[in-house]
């Protein structure tokens, strides 16, 4: 189970969810939080971002995300939409939290806001393959969506936003009859620009979504039925409802607003441009309802990390080990031998167990050894010459999450010494360990050195170890076939081994009965 968590910095509210998602890439969200902060308020006149307005958000920003982090959710996915995106010092806010929190935020463009939204909508409604619209309004931006056989024909963003429209239009109160005429005037404008974009005669479903429409339609609900809206998701407004919602907002004081049952008080100057907006696209749009769902952007922001993270999560759920799956991660990136590179970490850790009396390493040791035997070969993907080098730069500049600094340089080394040269104390890059690191890095050099050696074929022909610790110690190999190479090659490599524990190394040979393809109780992924 992923833990993500989804910060929307929009231009009204900034809202987190903390989602979890599931093997199979369904999700749920365990809990969310939102504040109205109004980032945009006045935005749109001075093109700048407030201090008090850049203060604020910022306090909200940093809460929101030590509360996530405390809850264990270290993936925040962060967007900022059009306030940010218009401010001219909204870089300024974007450094500003990265500093504070850490926190990368991405702001994004009014299209990619679309598309985000039609995936929220798309994975939470059964849309027809008739022509669908979909509009959200938000503080800064209108985004419409067109799509049929619920595929996204074409997505626009409209600077049609309601705190936007107050602020341009609606400077008195009530606003004059000439405001509410002009303001009118470019929402009609620009909608029908963008409708000709669409280039669709016929809409059979019109979908709104946000904050905006969400209190529009419980207010109507109120005034219809005199109860509360049980569910928001999936209600449906007439055009005559907005109309006159809209027509008694527009000759009301904003006390006498404030009394509508069901107006939010935060959106008391912000519910008209919205009714506005919405009449009017139901106008041009031509259908008789407008069905309201709760699901947008947040929505989509979840469904499009999972389809950016899918292999991911499917490692996730194969490989639960963080450490493990961070490997694995490196080593698919680099085309690694997969079946060579598990063998050879099944043999490493039969020698590592059977020589504990002799080394008195822990677990710890053994899963560094696991790891640098699956990465010994990714230098391949580098150059054949010199491969282990390669190898020792690669996980060395690699972010494994889940393992120290030191362990990562550890599994570099122990993978890099796989062949060719014996670890030294000469060597720059050694004197950074203590004795007793050097030890364990001789101890787990010398042990992949045989094990590589033994699968030299990359056929898996010595397919058990079994060890006599005795003088000599003897390696006695169950093979599936002859297994020259692999002892000339494995003899070849002993010299670390012998120096380690002082004692000579012999290879013997028995038959091995079992399935020549898949070693028992082996320990690969």
């Amino acid at each position: 189970m992923a833990k993500l968590a989804v910060l929307d910095i929009g231009t009204n509210s900034i809202h987190l969810y903390l989602a979890e998602v599931d093997p199979d890439f369904s999700y749920k969200i365990v809990d969310r939080f939102k504040d109205m902060t109004r980032l945009g308020d006045g935005v749109f006149a001075s093109r700048r971002l407030s201090e008090a307005t850049m203060s604020r958000g910022m306090d909200v920003i940093r809460t929101l995300v030590t509360l996530a982090r405390n809850k264990g959710y270290q993936h925040i996915e962060a967007v900022a939409t059009s306030a940010i995106r218009e401010a001219r010092n909204g870089g300024e806010f974007i450094e500003g939290v990265a500093r504070q929190t850490g926190l990368r935020i991405r702001v994004v463009t009014g299209k990619e806001e679309a598309r985000l939204i039609y995936l929220g909508v798309r994975h939470s409604i059964d849309l027809p393959d008739a022509p669908t619209m979909i509009v959200d309004i938000g503080g800064g931006s209108v985004e419409l969506v067109l799509c049929k056989n619920k595929n996204l024909i074409r997505g626009e963003s409209l600077k049609l936003g309601a705190i936007r429209l107050k602020d341009l239009f609606l400077k008195e109160d009530p606003p004059r009859k000439s405001s509410l005429r002009a303001m009118g005037e470019r929402v009609k404008q620009e909608l029908t620009a963008a409708l000709r974009k669409f280039k669709v005669k016929d809409v059979e479903l019109l979908i709104a979504t946000s904050g905006m429409v969400g209190n529009l339609s419980e207010v109507i609900h109120l005034s219809r039925s005199g109860r509360p809206l049980i569910q928001l998701n999936l209600s449906t407004v007439t055009l005559k409802d907005v109309r006159d919602i809209e027509t008694l907002l527009a000759k009301s004081h904003y006390k006498n607003r404030l009394e509508i049952p069901g107006l939010d008080p935060k959106r008391v100057d912000t519910l008209l441009p919205s009714a506005t907006v919405i009449r009017t696209l139901i106008e041009l749009a031509g259908v008789k309802t407008l069905t309201i769902t709760d699901k947008a952007i947040r929505e989509g922001l979840i469904y499009d990390f999972i389809e950016r993270n899918r292999e991911g999560l499917q490692a996730e759920r194969e490989i639960p080990n963080v450490r493990l799956r961070q490997v694995i991660s490196l080593a698919r990136k680099c085309q690694y031998p997969e079946g060579h590179s598990h063998h050879v970490a099944y043999l490493s850790l039969q020698l590592f167990d059977q020589t504990r009396s002799l080394h008195g390493l822990g677990e710890r040791e053994r899963e560094w050894l696991q790891y640098a035997a699956i990465l010994h070969d990714i230098g391949y993907v580098i150059n054949a010459r010199r491969h282990h080098k390669h190898t020792h730069y690669l996980i060395s500049h690699s972010d494994l999450h889940g393992l120290s600094a030191q362990e990562i340089e550890m599994i570099a080394h122990v993978a890099r010494y796989h062949r060719k040269g014996l670890p030294r104390v000469g060597h720059a890059s050694i004197k950074q360990f203590s004795p007793r690191a050097r030890r364990t890095l001789e101890v787990l050099s010398a042990v992949l050195r045989i094990a590589d050696g033994l699968d030299r074929s990359h056929f898996h022909v010595v397919q058990e170890v079994t060890l006599k610790l005795g003088k000599p110690i003897v390696f006695l190999l169950m093979v599936s076939a002859d297994p020259e190479l692999e002892i000339w090659t494995a003899q070849g490599r002993a010299d670390l081994f012998e120096k380690v524990f002082k004692k000579r190394v012999e290879f013997r040979v028995e038959p091995f009965s079992g399935d020549s393809h898949d070693p028992p109780h082996s320990d690969r992924v």
